[in-house]
């Protein structure tokens, strides 16, 4: 079996957790990991014993695949780059306001280069996006209420991490039912800052905005970090003309390792599918399952 040469890009806690999917999927060879620096501490040496890595993609050889574990504002930029070498990129893009113009953006790049492009491959935006999609077709009228946590968001975590005099930070999502949420932000602030201009900057960051935010400095956000989270989709609605129609779908996850599950998933349906971008709900579910049609089908149908 020729098996998938895949770079892992960035290596936080999406990185990390790409690496263990990517070692545990049997038709996947990890090529190498991209960081900023090649330059690794005692603990990390360790950790990525027998894993090349450098601060290159260019420095690979012979990549088919790479998983962009980078921050979301960073990955329009990055994916454009990596296109245009003929790459495949996979992302976890979780701005979803944006996530149509980063289609369109990244869509050109890749058919021109002959590359895919699968975007928003996390579990929501992703696995979820499918779930609702699939809810819609069950039932066309109706509404759907997506109710995330409690748990840690690793989007708004990365983004609260970004703003100036924030030394660590943490973002725990806590629903409020009807697709409402109240985002509890835990930040260690840099010495000399202040706390209330760190506090105003957060609000207003657009993966704040529109939500019920309260802002709290602490001495140790590690000791407040777990990677737990869930989702409870409710959908009410209607199938042809018979009313009343209701689901629910319930998950209880560990927020890094299904996003890599995920990425790794669509990274194997990149190279089945025709060059472009995509999103999750437009790529055929068994084109990111191992194994032969026709088992999948026996066994899934």
């Amino acid at each position: 079996m020729t098996k998938i040469r895949v770079a892992v890009v960035g290596y936080g806690n999406i990185g990390k957790s790409v690496i263990e999917a990517v070692d545990a999927a049997p038709d996947f060879e990890l090529v190498g990991l991209v960081r900023r620096s090649a330059i690794m501490s005692e603990e990390e040496a360790k950790e990525l014993y027998g894993i090349k890595v450098v601060d290159d993609i260019k420095k690979l050889d012979d990549v088919q695949v790479a998983i962009l574990c980078a921050p979301t504002r960073v990955v329009p930029d990055m994916a454009k780059e990596i296109l245009a070498m003929g790459i495949h990129t996979v992302d976890s893009y979780d701005i979803h306001g944006g996530i149509w113009d980063l289609k369109q953006a990244l869509n050109p790049v890749a058919v021109k280069n002959k590359a895919v492009s699968i975007i928003s491959a996390g579990w929501d935006p992703g696995s979820d996006s499918v779930i609702r999609a699939l809810l819609e077709a069950i039932a066309p009228k109706g509404i759907t209420y997506t109710n995330f946590g409690p748990g840690m968001s690793m989007g708004h975590s990365v983004a609260v991490k970004a703003i100036q005099g924030v030394k660590k930070g943490l973002s725990m999502t806590i629903p409020l039912g009807t697709g409402i949420h109240r985002r509890m932000v835990y930040v260690e602030i840099e010495d000399g800052v202040d706390f209330k201009k760190v506090e105003e900057n957060i609000k207003a960051d657009d993966y704040f905005a529109k939500d019920e935010t309260h802002v709290f400095q602490v001495e140790n956000v590690d000791n407040l970090q777990d990677m737990g989270h869930g989702v409870k989709m409710v959908r009410k609605g209607v199938s042809g003309k018979t009313q009343n129609q209701l689901f629910e779908f319930d998950m209880r996850i560990n927020n890094p390792a299904l996003t890599a599950q995920m990425l790794v998933a669509c990274a194997r349906a990149a190279t089945r599918i025709q060059p472009g971008a995509y999103t999750m709900i437009e790529v055929p579910v068994i084109e990111m399952l191992y194994g032969e049609k026709e088992d999948l089908i026996k066994r899934l149908v």
